[in-house]
């Protein structure tokens, strides 16, 4: 079925729509399984609403919440930086694993706070990454970040962080917020 293209809201395989994002996420969430990278971004920049997005839906779904920066911070906080960037995905794909209810087999995984995954010392690509996880757990991840025009962004132009990707294959969610300050 086709849906028509507007630019707020949510967007799966480059279409937008308008939508209250837990309702999204909902719906999202129920044809996740039939994806390869069962990955959905929650998309908005500091302060608009990713985090109280992903909270409402802990709560929602009983799911887990990982802090990406708190936890892989903890994992290679003794290492070396070379033993860092052998480690981090790995470390990453551990934490995603460790967090999945195996009691209730629910294979939903909440992520805030991936900064750390932008840093340059890891040699990271930060949504290859998401998405190679994503073929084993459905993650809901908080984004920093914009989609603009058929672009997912992270950080500015000139930054080191900065990364563009074409949003046009992946499966973006943009609180209210963020959508009325855009």
């Amino acid at each position: 079925m086709q849906r028509p293209e507007k630019r707020i809201g949510v967007a799966q395989g480059g279409r937008v729509e308008e939508g209250n994002p837990l309702e999204q996420v909902a719906s999202l969430l129920r044809s996740a399984p039939e994806l390869y990278h069962r990955l959905i971004l929650v998309v908005a920049p500091a302060g608009q609403g990713k985090t109280q997005t992903l909270r409402s839906l802990q709560q929602k779904l009983s799911a887990p919440l990982v802090n990406l920066n708190l936890e892989l911070s903890r994992c290679l906080l003794e290492l070396t930086e070379r033993q860092r960037k052998l480690q981090a995905s790995r470390d990453v794909a551990e934490l995603i694993a460790q967090a999945v209810s195996p009691a209730t087999g629910d294979h939903v995984v909440l992520v805030d706070n991936i900064e750390i995954l932008f840093d340059a010392s890891l040699s990271i690509d930060p949504l290859r990454l998401l998405e190679d996880v994503s073929r084993n757990w459905t993650l809901v991840v908080g984004w920093r970040g914009n989609v603009e025009g058929d672009y997912l962004i992270y950080a500015k132009p000139g930054h080191p962080e900065y990364r563009r990707y074409p949003a046009r294959d992946l499966t973006v969610v943009r609180p209210s917020s963020a959508m009325s300050a855009h």
